[in-house]
């Protein structure tokens, strides 16, 4: 799974940064999660064209996640989009994306397709599973897992002594069911290798939640929100956001292999300070800047 940070800031863009948008690509699954404005020159600077897309999912609509969506869909129009582009968001997107159709003239020539989600899984194809949270934010608000499916890998030195090669049975193997050949059983548990597929959580708007840990439990990497420095905590109960503490905390409640912070106040020219306080609480972390690239 491959993830580009399109936009790293909180609310407003900066000299430095845009607001939030990251792009992930697993397989035939190209996702964008969030469509801040500028979204799509981010998107030109890092090379990557925008047809790839075939998800948006949308965390809620505050207009910092959300305003580069006309422009997005229009120049995909324009580009010939000939996928089927999936939106899923939260309670309110099918009115929201309603009035985004009324207000701006541009030629829906494209097929999209979009569906309102609670939690719980609302993808699955033969290579990821997508799942929703509920997030604490003041409007309805979702936190989003994309979690890479178990591959089972054939051993061919194991299957040798059974003078066994390459044979349409072998596809029984790879799905975990015991064969026979020539009158002798081969065990799929010891003729094949399963690698556990990745997990990665996103978590932003919100506040301090159980729900965020829930989430992001045994994650091999967390994407989230660390709009403030723990200076500021009190702000974080009426605004609904966190601090880069908070974050660190979830992480190592949810027993996370990795974290990257996002979502940064335009008050804060670097993130040396984010990110130095939040290793105080957990050790790998790392402040995300726009057009940063991770593999997982």
């Amino acid at each position: 799974m491959e993830i580009k940070f399109l936009g790293t800031s909180a609310a407003l863009p900066t000299k430095q940064r845009n607001p939030t948008a990251v792009f992930f690509s697993c397989k035939n699954n190209n996702i964008l999660i969030d469509c801040a404005e500028g979204t799509q020159r981010q998107f030109r600077i890092a090379n990557i064209p925008l047809t790839r897309i075939n998800k948006l999912l949308i965390t809620h609509w505050h207009g910092d996640h959300v305003i580069g969506i006309p422009g997005l869909i229009q120049s995909l129009a324009i580009n010939n989009y000939q996928k089927t582009l999936e939106i899923y968001g939260p309670k309110g997107t099918l009115n929201f994306f309603k009035n985004i159709r009324t207000w701006f003239y541009f030629p829906l020539n494209i097929d999209v397709k979009v569906k309102e989600i609670g939690e719980g899984k609302f993808f699955e194809d033969n290579d990821i599973e997508l799942n929703a949270y509920k997030l604490d934010h003041d409007v309805p608000c979702l936190g989003y897992v994309l979690k890479e499916k178990d591959r089972r890998n054939i051993d061919l030195n194991y299957l040798k002594k059974f003078g066994l090669k390459q044979h349409p049975i072998l596809k029984d193997l790879q799905k975990g069911k015991d064969i026979i050949w020539k009158g002798k059983k081969i065990s799929a548990s010891k003729a094949t290798k399963v690698t556990k597929g990745k997990k990665v959580s996103f978590i932003t708007d919100t506040k301090y939640t159980l729900n965020a840990i829930k989430a992001a439990k045994d994650s091999d990497l967390l994407i989230c929100e660390s709009t403030w420095k723990d200076e500021l905590i009190k702000k974080t109960e009426n605004f609904k956001h966190m601090t880069s503490k908070q974050a660190a905390e979830i992480a190592k409640k949810a027993n996370v292999k990795r974290l990257i912070l996002t979502h940064f106040s335009q008050r804060y020219k670097d993130t040396k300070d984010i990110e130095k306080e939040a290793k105080k609480v957990f050790k790998n972390v790392v402040c995300a800047n726009d057009f940063d690239e991770f593999k997982v």
